[in-house]
């Protein structure tokens, strides 16, 4: 079993407080049918974000992650089986996934 980012890469929030709420329960739906699988659910990004290049400049970061959650998985593409039920593809958004191996 390895731990697997899933990172969020586009979408929208929902616009009124009836789709925000809808889209909050296909949230916790989709965490309960993970079970065990979920590691942490994770969070959206906010816009502050910033970018620092090898040589220490800073600069602002204008990438497409948008949020992330992290799950438990055999391998990288069950951990892309269970990314296919995210909520986040209804809003046109996109899942990169990487694997994470500790080190330390």
């Amino acid at each position: 079993m390895s731990d697997y980012v899933l990172i969020y890469e586009g979408g929208s929030m929902p616009e009124t407080p009836e789709a925000q709420k809808r889209s909050m329960d296909e949230w916790a739906t989709w965490f309960t049918t993970l079970g065990s699988a979920v590691k942490d659910q994770g969070n959206p990004f906010g816009e502050a974000a910033k970018t620092v290049a090898s040589d220490g400049s800073v600069s602002d970061d204008r990438s497409a992650a948008t949020g992330y959650s992290i799950l438990t998985a055999d391998s990288v593409d069950e951990a892309a089986t269970l990314a296919k039920g995210c909520p986040v593809l209804q809003g046109k958004a996109s899942i990169r996934i990487h694997e994470v191996f500790e080190v330390m």
